[in-house]
């Protein structure tokens, strides 16, 4: 792949992800506000409207985790590790980018074998009858891109800068 087009490919995936979330936010706002003018202006609530707000919020978070695993802002114990430089700092980085990958990829396997049940159970959800895998798959789908994201990123993640 030229290096020109490397940058674009990844300018896409964040803006793609920045941008489903950014649906998500706005499609809870007008339907949590939709809830509350049912509720008090016409004394009918939306009886499914917080089961999918739950569901927006699931997809949200993993969706953002996305996001934190590319940029490098996820939480991390630095306390000794920051004092390392050398072979030994990128040894420790590429350790943590390794297992990062191998506990990302283990839940979406296991994700995959759950949305896979729900999906052949028929299984939905009591108040919205919502196919439970539609929910569960933000599992899948953000541990999936997370250990992506890692990968793509090896480079930053091995020298522990992460210039966009």
């Amino acid at each position: 792949m030229e290096p020109r087009r490397r940058p674009r490919i990844a300018a896409r995936f964040v803006r793609g992800i920045e941008h489903s979330l950014g649906v998500l936010m706005l499609a809870g706002v007008a339907l949590n506000l939709a809830n509350v003018f049912g509720r008090y202006a016409l004394g009918s609530p939306i009886f499914w409207a917080e089961e999918v707000l739950v569901g927006f919020t699931v997809w949200g978070v993993f969706l953002g985790s996305v996001l934190v695993a590319w940029r490098g802002e996820h939480l991390a114990m630095d306390l000794f590790s920051s004092r390392l430089r050398g072979a030994p700092r990128r040894a420790l980085n590429g350790l943590v980018a390794l297992v990062l990958v191998v506990v990302c990829s283990f839940v979406a396997l296991q994700s995959w074998r759950i949305v896979v049940l729900f999906v052949e159970t028929d299984a939905v959800s009591a108040g919205a009858q919502i196919p439970k895998a539609i929910p569960h798959s933000a599992l899948l789908v953000g541990f999936g891109l997370t250990a992506l994201a890692v990968v793509l990123r090896i480079r930053s993640y091995l020298s522990g800068r992460f210039e966009e």
